[in-house]
């Protein structure tokens, strides 16, 4: 006869990998033990092992969590906005929020993937793959200049810098708000990438260098 489910399961499961998750930000993932986190947890390490045989099970639940959580957010951003230059504002709004409890899983998603076997690091480069396809698409839509063409990947990925590294220097309620740094970061890719991508475009590129030759005689 199966074992049934505790009615608290789920809670316990998500207790553990919320101490886990601060666990790992704050010490690393090599760092922290299977015994810290019971201990974190106010649990024996018997009981930890009654929901995870292993600290690298911990650790992949932790990560597809927290991806799953941000593809949801962010789709559901997509569907609130037709115009595509607000719904890349709602993107990057969704996805800073998203990230308001949860610094301590965004450090161990950017820190930790190694340690996971390639199958499992593979499931969550597809969950990867699905939120920078979404936004990708919509920075294709609002600049036609760039559109799906060579630049659209670097400009994808230089939004998702600005949005995510921002909790290295952003404090809750000092200076801008979550929404306005949203606003901001897509601002500066709709309103500057066309500018961009006319700069870097080949038939450019040799008056630039010529730009840049004459700066540097005249510096």
């Amino acid at each position: 006869m199966a074992r049934t489910r505790a009615q608290d399961y789920d809670a316990k499961r998500q207790t553990i990998l919320q101490r886990a998750a601060e666990l790992f930000a704050q010490y690393g993932y090599s760092g922290t033990s299977i015994t810290m986190i019971a201990e974190a947890c106010g649990a024996s390490k018997a009981l930890l092992y009654h929901y995870y045989p292993d600290k690298v099970a911990v650790l992949f639940d932790i990560l597809f969590d927290h991806l799953n959580d941000l593809v949801a957010v962010v789709e559901d951003a997509a569907r609130s906005a037709k115009d595509p230059q607000e719904r890349l504002y709602a993107l990057s709004a969704a996805l800073l929020e998203a990230y308001r409890d949860a610094d301590a899983q965004h450090q161990v998603q950017i820190a930790n993937l190694k340690f996971l076997s390639d199958d499992r690091q593979e499931t969550l480069r597809a969950l990867e793959r699905q939120l920078v396809a979404i936004f990708a698409d919509t920075i294709a839509e609002t600049v036609p200049e760039v559109g799906q063409g060579p630049l659209l990947k670097p400009l994808t990925m230089s939004l998702f810098g600005m949005l995510n590294w921002h909790y290295l220097w952003f404090r809750e309620g000092k200076g801008l708000s979550r929404q306005q740094y949203a606003l901001m970061a897509s601002q500066l890719v709709t309103a500057g990438a066309a500018v961009a991508a006319e700069a870097v475009a080949p038939t450019t590129a040799r008056p630039l260098r010529r730009q840049a030759a004459s700066a540097k005689r005249g510096a």
